[in-house]
C-alpha cells in the first residue's frame, strides 16, 4: 500500500490528514487505514506559550543555560521568544559582524552552518544568548552535536575543544564558553538529539488543528497585531479560517494574515479567500 511523503522533512507517512513524525501537518494517502492522531497536550496552548516566556526568562537570567522551542512554524515561537529576551533588559546585536562578549545581549543565528561556523559563533559570543532560529542543519552533524553538547554541559566549566587542523584561522583549539543557548526548531521534540535534550530544558508546541485556531483567535485580539486592521475584520478572518479548517493543507498565522489582508480588501472575499487558502503550501 502506498505512503503518503511529508512535502516538509521528505519522510514516508502512513496516514491522511494528520501530522508526520516531524511536527508537520499534511494530507496523506486516503487509502491509508492507519491514522495517526494528535493527542491533545494536556496543557493548554496559551499555557505552553506561557511556559516559553517562563523558560526564556531563567536563560536570560541565567538560572538555566539552554531551552529548546519545538513545534510547527508560523505560530510565533520565534516572537515570543525574543519579546522575553526584550522584556528582561537584553539587545540584540544580530547585525553586528563583530563578536559581542556583553552579558546583556544576544544574537539570532539563523540558516545553514558547518560545524567550524558553529565553534566560531560559540566563541564569538561566548558570554552572551544565542539564539539558534531554524538552524536544524546544526543538530543532524555528529561534529556539531559534540561541540554542543560541551557548550550545554552541566559541569562548573564548560570548555569547547576544536582538535583538528584550522588554516589560516586566528581561532584557539579550545575555549571556555560562559554563554547560553536557545533552539528554535520547527521539528518534533523526538526528532532532537537525546544528549541535547538531557542538558536542556524543552517546550513543545505541537497542536491539534482547533488549538492552532484557538492561538489565532488569541493573537487576533492583541492591539499589537495588525494594529491598522479593524477587530471585527480580524474576527471574521479567524472564523472563516475556523469553518473551512478540514480544507487548509497546512495552517499558520501566514495564512491567517493572508485571509486578514483579503478580508480587508472586501468585495467577493470569501471566495477569493477560499481559493488562496485551497492554493497555499505547506508552512515551513
Amino acid at each position: 500500500m502506498p505512503h503518503k511523503v511529508c512535502p516538509s522533512c521528505s519522510k514516508s507517512n502512513g496516514c491522511r490528514t494528520m501530522v508526520c513524525e516531524c511536527g508537520h501537518n499534511f494530507f496523506g494517502d486516503t487509502e491509508t487505514k492507519s491514522v495517526v492522531e494528535v493527542k491533545k497536550n494536556p496543557f493548554s496552548i496559551h499555557e505552553r506559550f506561557h511556559f516559553i516566556e517562563q523558560l526564556v526568562g531563567m536563560v536570560a537570567t541565567g538560572q538555566q543555560c539552554s531551552a529548546i522551542i519545538t513545534g510547527k512554524g508560523g505560530l510565533g515561537k520565534s516572537y515570543t521568544v525574543v519579546k522575553a529576551l526584550e522584556d528582561r533588559g537584553l539587545s540584540n546585536v544580530s547585525g553586528r559582524e563583530t563578536a559581542c562578549s556583553d552579558y546583556d545581549t544576544y544574537r539570532i543565528v539563523k540558516g545553514y552552518s558547518t560545524a567550524k561556523g558553529l565553534y566560531r559563533t560559540l566563541f564569538d559570543n561566548q558570554n552572551n544568548i544565542i539564539v539558534f532560529d531554524d538552524t536544524d542543519a546544526v543538530l543532524d552533524h555528529d561534529v556539531s552535536l559534540n561541540i554542543l553538547k560541551a557548550a550545554l554541559d552541566s559541569y562548573s566549566q564548560r570548555i569547547i575543544n576544536w582538535n583538528a587542523e584550522m588554516k589560516g584561522d586566528e581561532l584557539p583549539r579550545e575555549f571556555e564558553f560562559k554563554g547560553r543557548i536557545i533552539f528554535i526548531s520547527n521539528r518534533s521534540h523526538h526528532s532532537i538529539d537525546q544528549a541535547i535534550r538531557s542538558r536542556s530544558m524543552m517546550v513543545d508546541l505541537t497542536m491539534t488543528n482547533e488549538e492552532m485556531i484557538e492561538r489565532m483567535d488569541y493573537i487576533a485580539c492583541q492591539p499589537s497585531f495588525m494594529p491598522e486592521i479593524e477587530a471585527p475584520v480580524k474576527a471574521d478572518s479567524v472564523k472563516f479560517l475556523s469553518d473551512h479548517l478540514d480544507e487548509i493543507k497546512d495552517i499558520s498565522l501566514r495564512t491567517l494574515i493572508s485571509v486578514i489582508k483579503i478580508r480587508n480588501n472586501g468585495g467577493e472575499w470569501e471566495k477569493f479567500a477560499h481559493y488562496i487558502i485551497s492554493t497555499m503550501p505547506s508552512a515551513a
